[in-house]
């Protein structure tokens, strides 16, 4: 195969033994599977090295995020090609033959928004996919933001994928019990203080942005045809709306005093 239609898989891990087998064992066919690691204590190093994975190590410090090993770890793939995958998400054989079917066309872009099925209480969701994530892209010149919930800036033009079939996307394992999410929800916001911090949100915001996070996941984004689950689901997302702002506000106390 061509360097040009190479492509490197870029998987960041800490404490990832959970999925991991069953992730890596998706992606083995392509060209390269780079493993970024921030200091796991348990056995993910061993599981990706007994796949033949390359290791590589990124310091976690006080990270509670892997944003900000994403450009390390991008950069530490050899290919032109770099699909970014979670250690909780599984690529389709769908999806792998569409990248490399995609980029031998001549007018393929720089940067693929992929779609994402997702899970909520132990039940994948159902209606269209609205989840994209910009995971796919050139290597050289991509950069991406440390902080959580933040997309790479690549090099050129983004698409998303979409009419390609339903089994073209990533498959997500995690993020499925509330507790778990309610776990993830309480890092995140603490990241998106830093994230955020130039935005003057006031109390109005308290209100707002929960209930039009609500609305957004509820109705517009389909959650009404999952039942009592896209119920839950979507007032969490109005919780981490609030949360979010009530730390900021937190913040600018403290900042004051």
């Amino acid at each position: 195969m061509l360097e040009e239609n190479k492509i490197s898989v870029v998987i960041n891990t800490y404490n990832a033994e959970r999925h991991l087998r069953e992730v890596l064992e998706a992606v083995k066919w392509f060209d390269e599977t780079v493993v970024c690691d921030m200091e796991s204590t348990d056995s993910t190093v061993s599981i990706a090295r007994q796949y033949g994975c390359r290791v590589v190590t990124y310091p976690k410090g006080d990270s509670v995020c892997a944003e900000p090993a994403r450009t390390f770890a991008i950069q530490s793939a050899t290919s032109k090609w770099v699909l970014v995958v979670d250690a909780d998400e599984i690529v389709t054989p769908e999806l792998r033959q569409y990248l490399y079917r995609r980029i031998a066309e001549a007018d393929c872009p720089e940067g693929l928004y992929i779609p994402r099925r997702n899970r909520f209480m132990n039940r994948l969701k159902a209606g269209r996919l609205r989840d994209f994530q910009l995971r796919f892209f050139i290597r050289e010149g991509t950069v991406w933001p440390p902080y959580v919930h933040t997309f790479p800036q690549v090099n050129g033009r983004v698409e998303k994928i979409e009419h390609a079939g339903r089994e073209v996307c990533f498959v997500h394992l995690a993020e499925n019990t509330l507790h778990e999410v309610m776990q993830k929800t309480n890092d995140y916001t603490d990241g998106e203080v830093a994230k955020k911090s130039h935005k003057h949100y006031g109390i109005g915001a308290l209100l707002w942005r929960p209930v039009w996070r609500f609305f957004k996941s509820y109705f517009m984004d389909g959650n009404i045809r999952n039942g009592l689950t896209g119920f839950i689901e979507s007032s969490v997302a109005g919780i981490y709306q609030f949360l979010m702002v009530a730390k900021m506000l937190e913040q600018r106390m403290k900042d004051r005093h």
